[in-house]
């Protein structure tokens, strides 16, 4: 529509909303059912007539009419058109805004300048023209996009001849576009994280901000809102300084920036190693890299520079650095503890405080250590043993009973053997070399030292000549001998049974057995 054919009552309203309520050219063109272009036209020449919001008292209609539409278009002077490629690449540095580029722009030359409004909504305009990817700003350093391409890529195994698919990672920084891409042999947490610590190592740097997509080994539990991180990812990213921010579900513009790279990544890298036959992940990673050199080299079209050049320029000064050592994985997991206050991890079995049985407990299992948490408190820590089956114990983590059980080492017996006697140490002896299991023998020896504070000293030494005299090396030989009381008698007696009756016509008495053979032969 036409400026000249429009009311005054609607040019008044156009200064209304835009001053007073501050509405875009597009919300006042909607409101006034009118076109932009006609919306943008009389708020330039209220900019050139300097009039603002409210008008001042004086101004009538005709006043009004006068400077708004009767004024002489040839007096109007030029205005220096702004330089938008530049001012889309200095958005991208971290603390530039619109404000400041217009007024760098606006004091090399006020009498050529537009004025802010004007000069915002100008580069809105130009933005607009560029390609659906391009037009959200990122700032230099704020964001990493990853994720996977849903294409994969065979490799021939050179012995088997069989084929495996190998996953390819995708990482891209927000402000320059600068793509690393790789393989690896699946998605699964160990390769997602050794992909993002060799992207970091690529970029030289960290983003303040990971966006993943809502990928089972990056988000455990998918919400729009507060989604839950696996712990392992967490983890990394409090290692590396940074944030992690899902895709949110349903919103593609949360992920077009990778999604774009993905696209590319396929036409570019994959499309072009379709008819080559690989036979290990390292020959498909360097085909990789070599293309992706080639890729990030490549010219913009409708920007100056390159993904490598703008990332030279804006995103490599705005990374935050990279520790001194790289990230060691670790995997997470929960599980209760056992009765025997030992939790299984790979087939190993790692002892825990005893008062935590039955308990469930949290474990971070790293290629060197172990490490036990409970309620976010580590209770304990393990190096990492690879013997299947076995047993790693700290003495302190058992009960005070189990404590006093296992202080008498073999060792230790064999010492306290000999302070009590020589018979003693002699049983003992015998039990550890005969046992059929040494535990047997060492359980046996602990009955003697149980023997010792029941009896005394004195009677179980004295127990263990009578067994070794009689050729009962055991435990229950010399529990029986001190139960009956043998242990009092000297070796060279034999201990007196009581006369029973001889009334009884079932006792034969001595002289029965006295007889000779030739009297039962008779």
């Amino acid at each position: 529509m036409p400026a000249e054919n429009i009311s005054m009552r609607k040019i008044k309203e156009i200064l209304r909303l835009r001053y007073q309520l501050s509405l875009s050219f597009q919300q006042i063109a909607d409101s006034l059912n009118i076109s932009i272009a006609t919306v943008s036209n009389y708020i330039k020449r209220a900019q050139e007539a300097n009039i603002n919001w409210p008008l001042p008292a004086a101004m009538d209609e005709i006043e009004l009419q006068r400077l708004m539409i009767n004024q002489s278009v040839s007096s109007q002077p030029r205005f220096r058109e702004p330089d938008f490629p530049y001012i889309h690449n200095e958005l991208k540095r971290k603390g530039v805004t619109l404000q400041l580029l217009w007024e760098e722009y606006e004091s090399f030359a006020p009498a050529t300048a537009y004025k802010r409004t004007q000069f915002c909504e100008l580069y809105r305009r130009w933005r607009g023209h560029l390609r659906v990817s391009l037009r959200q700003v990122h700032r230099a350093g704020e964001r990493m996009f990853v994720d996977y391409a849903g294409q994969t890529v065979p490799i021939r195994d050179p012995k088997s001849g069989e084929l495996h698919q190998a996953q390819i990672f995708v990482a891209v920084l927000g402000a320059s576009n600068y793509t690393f891409v790789e393989a690896s042999w699946t998605q699964n947490m160990f390769d997602w994280i050794s992909s993002h610590v060799r992207a970091f190592n690529f970029f030289q740097g960290t983003s303040e901000i990971i966006v993943p997509d809502n990928l089972r080994n990056g988000v455990s539990k998918a919400c729009i809102y507060e989604p839950d991180l696996n712990i392992t990812y967490a983890e990394m990213a409090r290692y590396y300084g940074t944030a992690i921010i899902p895709a949110r579900v349903k919103k593609p513009k949360d992920k077009a920036k990778v999604e774009t790279a993905v696209l590319i990544a396929e036409r570019w890298v994959l499309a072009r190693l379709r008819n080559r036959e690989f036979f290990s992940l390292a020959e498909l990673n360097r085909a990789i890299t070599e293309l992706m050199v080639d890729f990030n080299n490549r010219p913009f079209k409708k920007l100056a520079g390159c993904r490598r050049s703008q990332y030279e320029l804006l995103e490599k000064p705005a990374l935050q650095p990279l520790p001194a050592a790289e990230f060691e994985f670790a995997e997470w997991q929960k599980i209760r503890v056992g009765f025997d206050y030992h939790i299984e991890i790979d087939s190993h079995f790692y002892s825990v405080p005893y008062s935590l049985i039955k308990k469930e407990v949290e474990f971070r299992l790293s290629s060197r250590i172990v490490e036990i948490f409970y309620r976010g408190k580590r209770v304990t820590s393990h190096v990492r043993s690879y013997q299947k089956g076995e047993k790693t114990t700290i003495f302190e983590h058992m009960p005070k009973s189990h404590q006093k059980y296992l202080e008498w080492t073999p060792a230790k017996l064999l010492c306290w053997s000999a302070e009590v006697g020589p018979a003693t140490q002699q049983i003992v002896n015998h039990l550890f070399e005969h046992s059929s299991h040494p535990q047997m023998g060492h359980r046996a020896c602990r009955g003697l030292v149980s023997l010792a504070r029941q009896y005394g000293a004195q009677r179980l030494e004295n127990a263990c000549s009578r067994a070794i005299k009689i050729g009962s090396l055991c435990y229950q030989s010399v529990a029986n001998i001190l139960k009956v009381g043998f242990d009092r008698f000297p070796l060279e007696a034999e201990p007196v049974i009581s006369q029973l009756s001889q009334s009884h016509e079932n006792v034969r008495g001595p002289a029965y057995y006295s007889s000779t053979d030739d009297e039962f032969i008779n």
